[in-house]
């Protein structure tokens, strides 16, 4: 049985002001998406020569901020429609209030596409391509924040058995020992999917495929996480048994299988 090493999450003190490390891995996902989305640009299809207009390092940033702004405000907006809709409708001025945490992956996810949907409209650009090169780009950044997670000594898994050699004490959560689900979710969400879509992005699929991938795989793995993660005290297990991240990871699993059919219907209509 392991003990949470309880990290101060302050990571650096300059005065009145104090870097945490959830922010200092925030800065590390922006910093892995502008480097890998650079290498992607560079490589077919989007540096072909059938692209009419060539994609440019500054595109990948506006991506970036863009996708920042999807995320918070999608990430909110979810959170409190999925997980406290009773709550925030009766006090509506307090969705305002985002320093006081509660974020939704799935709402992000759902601001994402918006802000993607917007800069393919504004560019000109087809939106399953931006979304094909968006989508390897994300999982290091979901590794980035499950690292947070875990430095903070935050969302915890479910009790596990205590001959787990890995189970942990967390700080808040009792003395059991748990299941570490930020590091499975690390594993899982962040490298495991990040080197499966890298790889399967360079066989050079059909368009919408590898956005159609990421859907599955994100949902697939979020899923099976979730039962090693402690649910939500105010929600619980729904029904079926299953967690609120469960039951917001099946549309994402039953849309990605659908793109990947739709697109390769359409891949083979284009050609």
């Amino acid at each position: 049985m392991l003990i949470h090493p309880q990290i101060d999450p302050v990571a650096l003190q300059l005065g009145p002001l104090s870097i945490h490390w959830y922010g200092v891995t925030y800065l590390v996902a922006f910093g892995l998406f502008l480097w890998l989305g650079n290498r992607r640009i560079s490589h077919a299809p989007f540096a072909s020569s059938k692209v009419q207009t060539p994609w440019t390092y500054s595109e990948v940033e506006d991506l970036l901020f863009l996708g920042v702004m999807g995320v918070v405000l999608g990430g909110r907006i979810g959170y409190c429609l999925f997980y406290k809709p009773a709550y925030y409708a009766g006090h509506p001025l307090d969705i305002l209030a985002l320093w006081q945490g509660g974020r939704s992956f799935h709402g992000g996810m759902l601001g994402v596409i918006a802000a993607m949907a917007w800069f393919a409209r504004s560019r000109q650009r087809n939106f399953w391509q931006v979304a094909d090169l968006v989508a390897p780009c994300v999982p290091t950044g979901l590794a980035a924040g499950r690292v947070g997670n875990f430095i903070n000594g935050e969302l915890w898994g479910r009790l596990s058995d205590p001959a787990l050699p890995w189970g942990m004490v967390f700080r808040g959560a009792g003395d059991a020992p748990r299941h570490p689900s930020q590091i499975y979710q690390f594993l899982l969400e962040g490298l495991l999917l990040f080197v499966l879509l890298w790889w399967y992005a360079s066989t050079e699929p059909k368009q919408g495929r590898v956005a159609a991938a990421f859907l599955v795989g994100y949902g697939a793995f979020r899923f099976v996480a979730e039962f090693f993660r402690e649910p939500d005290a105010h929600l619980g297990l729904l029904s079926l048994g299953m967690s609120m991240g469960q039951w917001l990871c099946l549309p994402m699993l039953l849309g990605g299988v659908a793109l990947w059919l739709w697109a390769g219907r359409a891949g083979d209509s284009a050609s």
